[in-house]
């Protein structure tokens, strides 16, 4: 199995990409060890001295360090995932599954949600995937006009996180949906 790497906007996340899918049609982020417990792949990486976030894509893992250099704790990542995929263990425990779901709106709000979830899928989700991040929709305020978003893998804490959020998909948002007054994030 060859596992390639790629750097991310944020210096302390690396996207690691195994060759094979890791959680097509979903997402899932863990930023703790007792998160971590729902996943026998990311309680392996939480192990790792250095560990701090796990993330997984459709293809892809992002794993975020924190008080450590990369060139001490990638082998041991490299080979934690190596491990995991080769054994056949499931991604996720049984009973866990990733995160879905968008709340019950209704009427204008229904249709403004739709149209807010469908920008982001097609036009934002696929360039932060690239980044080793995520963005998901977390919730609308009819009454303010505003957004709240949830950045997640590479994304969480990234320095230009809050640049991308405000300067780019606002403005995108506002474009194309005349409702939209602010995005937030969750």
């Amino acid at each position: 199995m060859f596992i390639q790497t790629e750097d991310t906007p944020n210096p302390d996340t690396l996207k690691f990409l195994p060759g094979q899918d890791v959680l097509p049609g979903g997402s899932a982020d863990f930023r703790s060890d007792e998160a971590a417990q729902a996943s026998p792949l990311a309680e392996r990486l939480f192990r790792i001295t250095g560990v701090a976030g796990v993330y997984f894509g459709a293809d892809f893992i992002a794993v975020t360090k924190q008080g450590t250099q990369w060139q001490h704790i990638k082998p041991a990542i490299l080979g934690a995932i190596m491990e995991h995929f080769t054994s056949g263990a499931p991604l996720l425990t049984e009973g866990a599954s990733p995160e879905a779901g968008h709340g019950d709106y209704e009427g204008e709000d229904a249709e403004v949600v739709e149209q807010i979830i469908e920008l982001l899928n097609t036009r934002v989700r696929p360039a932060v995937a690239n980044d080793g991040g995520d963005i998901t929709f977390k919730g609308w305020d009819g009454k303010s006009g505003t957004v709240f978003l949830n950045m997640r893998g590479s994304c969480a804490g990234c320095p230009s996180s809050t640049m991308t959020l405000k300067a780019g998909i606002e403005r995108l948002l506002k474009h194309y949906v005349p409702e939209v007054m602010a995005v937030e994030p969750a």
